[in-house]
């Protein structure tokens, strides 16, 4: 997947991981009681700064605060933009 937008010094691309639709009992959740993902997949990386190199990298699966980032919309998709910082961490 290509993505038209290259984040500039610390900042990350993620694409959010989809909202659960179902709870376990089996009952669907409508769109207004879902909540907002808190992992995601990371699409593009800026250069970092000069004195705090990129740590996270394309592909990695993240963990980030409810409130995190700031969501754009690129090719129809929702993306979250936010600083590395704000990334508490990598999944393995």
């Amino acid at each position: 997947m290509s993505i038209s937008l290259k984040p500039l010094a610390d900042r990350v691309l993620i694409e959010p991981a989809p909202a659960e639709v179902k709870t376990a009992s089996g009952l669907f959740i409508p769109d207004t009681a879902k909540e907002k993902p808190l992992q995601g997949t990371v699409v593009a990386v800026g250069n970092g700064k000069v004195d705090e190199p990129m740590t996270v990298k394309v592909g990695d699966t993240v963990v980030y605060g409810q409130y995190s980032g700031t969501e754009i919309k690129i090719d129809s998709k929702n993306y979250l933009i936010m600083k590395e910082s704000d990334i508490y961490g990598v999944m393995s």
